[in-house]
């Protein structure tokens, strides 16, 4: 039998090109990470056998390639017959087989359909027209294919529920209030219109000092880290032309030790800076509740308060009288006594769940704390109603706390008490801005009562209660 040249061309040019085939095209990869296993689908593999719901059966050749398998994904999804069960051939003799159901496809246009795994629903897979050549050709660069996934592969963010209120109040040790304790001190400006301001290494130096003198002073904290923190505020003038022109590349290095810096908004407003100095600490020991239950006849609770020049509110003195006082019932004076005896002062943390701790330090110098006046006023009004009193106080030594039990009577230890060495306690980042707690051998006050303060807070406030009484009883 003899062919002509044209009829020999075409031949030869359809077995170059291949056999016509409906072959799989991957549209969403697994959330399973085996994508590229061979028991999942993959972009090339050849469709042999389409079994949709309980009835139909198609085999390959697919009439009208790619369209008509969508024909028929199209009559099946109409008819709510979604179930539809895949067989693949990948090589020359190697099956596999795909659960899935029958979803439209909205990116691919109208009455378009792919099919999403049963087992894994992020994983989906649509049909394409190729030919068997460029099939094998693709199964045979999977590695390739690999490599090209995993450029174009990106990560999804996603949001998830969390019970905050349930949280807060059941995993804290005080419900809605955390243990993460700071202070804050502003610049010490340098005149009298706040115009101008130290430059931040003496903000750091004052931070230093206010640690270290109050664990000098008995208070039982230990440095955590230290960060600087921004604050916006207005200048004009020649504060303005000063900052705001400092913006080259050149000046930039003299802004690492500057309080204030400036710049200029979109408006051509002068806009400053304020570095400030955050300072984080902790108590050595933790914190311990104690519960000061209250009864008819008490006329004293027993114990007084006063307040360190850092601004540290702690118990001053106890009553030592019979068991009948409100301090001695709740095992405060036996706490009061293992203080003594490990020179520490027996600081308040919080009185009923609220924190009575320093907070900041003003641009004047000024440290921003809590009024011993008013604090013995609602510690007497407790008295008065006769509700119980909680207040937590700062710790040295965490056996002290585990010998109590939690809140109630503390059982004092009858061995003097050590403080824990320093480098024991919790871990501490090693910068260069580090703090360094004072060493146990430093020597401290025999005792509070060696602190005689003025009870205000700075300049300005409280000066109607500006007496030097050491203590106030409650």
């Amino acid at each position: 039998m003899t062919m002509d040249r044209n009829q020999g061309s075409e031949n030869s040019e359809a077995a170059a090109k291949g056999v016509a085939v409906v072959a799989i095209d991957c549209l969403k990869g697994s959330s399973k990470a085996d994508e590229w296993n061979g028991d999942m689908l993959q972009t090339g593999d050849i469709v042999e056998e389409l079994k949709i719901g309980s009835l139909m059966w198609v085999r390959s050749p697919f009439k009208n390639g790619k369209q008509g398998v969508q024909k028929l994904l199209h009559d099946s999804f109409k008819k709510k017959e979604t179930s539809i069960h895949v067989r693949i051939r990948r090589g020359r003799d190697e099956f596999v087989e795909l659960q899935a159901c029958i979803v439209p496809n909205e990116f691919a246009g109208k009455k378009q359909y792919m099919l999403r795994s049963i087992e894994d629903p992020n994983y989906a897979v649509g049909f394409v027209d190729r030919t068997e050549s460029e099939c094998f050709e693709l199964q045979g660069s999977r590695s390739t294919r690999v490599v090209s996934a995993l450029s174009r592969a990106q990560l999804q963010d996603g949001y998830v529920s969390y019970p905050w209120e349930r949280r807060i109040q059941e995993l804290l040790p005080v419900p809605n209030s955390s243990c993460f304790l700071s202070m804050l001190l502003l610049p010490k400006a340098s005149d009298r219109v706040a115009s101008r301001y130290n430059d931040l290494e003496d903000t750091l130096s004052r931070a230093n000092s206010w640690l270290n003198a109050s664990q000098a002073s008995g208070v039982p904290i230990v440095f955590m880290n230290i960060q600087t923190e921004s604050l916006l505020t207005k200048i004009s003038g020649e504060t303005a032309s000063s900052t705001v022109n400092a913006g080259s590349l050149s000046d930039l290095s003299n802004l690492a030790n500057v309080s204030l810096y400036g710049f200029e908004d979109y408006h051509g407003v002068d806009i400053g800076v304020v570095r400030a100095v955050r300072l984080w600490y902790a108590p050595i020991g933790g914190e311990f509740a104690l519960e000061i239950k209250l009864k008819e006849g008490d006329t004293k609770l027993g114990f007084a308060i006063s307040r360190t020049e850092e601004g540290f509110i702690y118990i001053s003195s106890v009553m030592d009288a019979g068991e009948d006082v409100a301090s001695t019932r709740s095992g405060l004076r036996d706490l009061y006594k293992e203080a003594m005896r490990a020179s520490k002062l027996l600081v308040l943390s919080r009185v009923s769940n609220q924190k009575v701790l320093p907070w900041m330090v003003s641009s004047t110098g000024a440290i921003r704390c809590y009024d011993t006046i008013s604090l013995s006023q609602k510690l007497s009004l407790h008295r008065h109603a006769l509700k119980p009193i909680l207040i937590h106080v700062f710790m040295w030594d965490r056996a002290l706390a585990c010998q109590s039990g939690g809140i109630g009577r503390f059982r004092a230890n009858p061995t003097p008490v050590m403080p824990v060495p320093y480098e024991m306690e919790l871990p501490r980042p090693t910068n260069e801005s580090q703090i360094l707690p004072l060493p146990p051998d430093v020597e401290l006050p025999e005792g509070p009562e060696l602190r005689i303060e003025r009870d205000t807070a700075g300049e300005l406030s409280f000066r109607f209660h500006d007496f030097s009484l050491s203590s106030n009883w409650v």
